[in-house]
């Protein structure tokens, strides 16, 4: 036990859009101290949907969450430290290394505008066939539509453009660079070579010299500054390793081998596979949420499929059942909804609610709320069902089991439909931090604890237990 506690670890930095927080991970794979502050953006005067992070404040937050861990646990036990951050965002440099326009987030809705003006640039089915990233409004390449046609100047005084995680190791170290995994949710890259993609970059006019050295998870990025080492009690030369994107270590931490699907489910479900080759046969697949990006690994690819999940339950919960909360309103939706007949009485919800093409048929009145909310798990279970059969056959693979992580494990019967409706096993991974330990598996690779990534991944073997899908007779 006492060789547990001594031994050495790393610090992830973990920035997410409800939370941030630090959390130190022993090389048995075990969190021995974390800290968390609470997240938000905020929004630009007279445009209140315009959302920005304060990069400044984010720093802030995460150093005060580091400083907490060290005071728990010495700075000598720390032997790197690494940053995992949401996709697509991203800002402008200047020369100097400033940043010269505050951070947008993947919440704002100035780049809806923007993703239906991309085709007076290029055609957007050629850029989801170079890129393999699906059309969202979130993706970088929107962003930098948007400063095309809004704020030219910006495009032309910026020296450096850096995505979100990189922001971070650049103040952590002073080293310019580029997340891979960050990189390959941009919708700016070429699928094939794994690079920025020059027709995509001509097309919207930017040159490929404005983003830095592409590096991917486990490279050292460089050794920590003395000044970001103070203000987390840390030591000085600490190395910082590459992460990235935490969709992508949340599915690696989860223990997935390739051609074995990961649902993380929480606000949003995203299924995802690790395949060393992907088939992208037609155009059609990106009028579905599908999406096709960079694994934590060169050379693999991620298809993925995603919707809005848990918020719809959220949304849900406001709605029908305004009185209750907590325990009493989670029991009370399950037992409700468990008690529904199971075709709800020919009631059908399409749950798509991110772009407002959610639709409810078959309405009477002998349905109640259980019943809706029956049909809305149903709903869902029928997108995560299609998604996979897409994963399946633009990865060329049969999947025999899913691993689910995130938060939407703990509905236990909303699990069971999915199981059922998939006829597959479903490991259900008792470890919540999937996404820190997948980061941490690699900063520990990079401080040289391990040979591998994998060899880490081996020696952490989370906990998980199996449900099954049911014989419906």
């Amino acid at each position: 036990m006492r060789e547990e506690l001594e031994e050495d670890a790393v610090l992830v930095l973990d920035c997410g859009s409800t939370n941030v927080r630090a959390i130190a991970v022993s090389k048995s794979g075990k969190v021995i101290a974390r800290a968390t502050e609470k997240n938000a953006t905020f929004s630009e005067p007279g445009h209140e949907d315009w959302h920005y992070w304060s990069f400044e404040g984010l720093c802030e937050k995460l150093f005060r969450c580091a400083r907490q861990v060290t005071d728990t646990i010495s700075a000598k036990r720390i032997r790197a430290v690494t940053v995992t951050t949401f996709g697509g965002d991203g800002t402008f440099l200047s020369a100097s290394g400033d940043l010269i326009y505050p951070v947008i987030s993947w919440k704002c809705t100035r780049t809806i505008e923007s993703q239906t003006h991309m085709e007076r640039y290029i055609d957007p089915h050629r850029v989801t066939e170079i890129s393999g990233v699906g059309h969202f409004s979130f993706n970088t390449l929107n962003k930098f539509i948007w400063f095309r046609e809004h704020h030219p100047e910006i495009l032309h005084n910026a020296r450096h453009f850096l995505f979100v995680s990189s922001l971070f190791t650049h103040r952590l170290t002073g080293r310019l660079s580029n997340d891979a995994t960050l990189v390959g949710t941009s919708q700016m890259t070429d699928l094939k070579t794994q690079d920025f993609s020059e027709e995509i970059l001509d097309a919207v006019g930017i040159d490929a010299s404005l983003f830095p050295e592409t590096i991917f998870p486990g490279e050292v990025v460089g050794p920590l500054l003395k000044e970001s080492a103070d203000a987390m009690g840390l030591l000085s030369g600490t190395p910082v390793i590459s992460a990235g994107h935490d969709t992508q270590f949340a599915i690696f931490g989860a223990g997935a081998t390739p051609e074995q699907p990961v649902l993380s489910s929480g606000t949003w479900e995203i299924l995802m596979a690790r395949c060393p080759s992907i088939d992208i046969p037609s155009k059609e697949f990106f009028e579905e949420p599908f999406t096709c990006e960079w694994d934590v690994c060169k050379g693999y690819f991620n298809p993925g499929y995603q919707y809005v999940a848990s918020a719809v339950i959220e949304w849900f919960a406001r709605l029908l059942y305004p009185g209750l909360s907590g325990a009493e309103l989670y029991e009370s939706m399950i037992r409700e909804a468990m008690a529904a007949p199971e075709d709800c009485n020919g009631v059908i919800i399409d749950p798509d609610m991110l772009v407002g093409r959610g639709v409810i048929s078959g309405l009477s009145l002998d349905v109640d709320r259980g019943i809706l909310l029956r049909a809305t798990l149903n709903g869902m279970v029928t997108r995560l069902k299609k998604g996979l059969a897409i994963l399946e056959q633009v990865g060329n693979f049969k999947a025999s089991q899913l691993t689910m992580v995130g938060g939407g494990t703990r509905n236990q019967f909303w699990t069971q439909l999915k199981a059922n409706a998939l006829g597959i096993p479903i490991n259900v991974l008792d470890e919540p931090e999937t996404t820190v330990l997948g980061a941490s598996m690699f900063a520990l690779t990079g401080a040289g604890l391990y040979a591998s990534a994998d060899e880490a991944r081996d020696a952490f073997s989370p906990p998980c237990h199996v449900i099954m899908p049911q014989d419906k007779n």
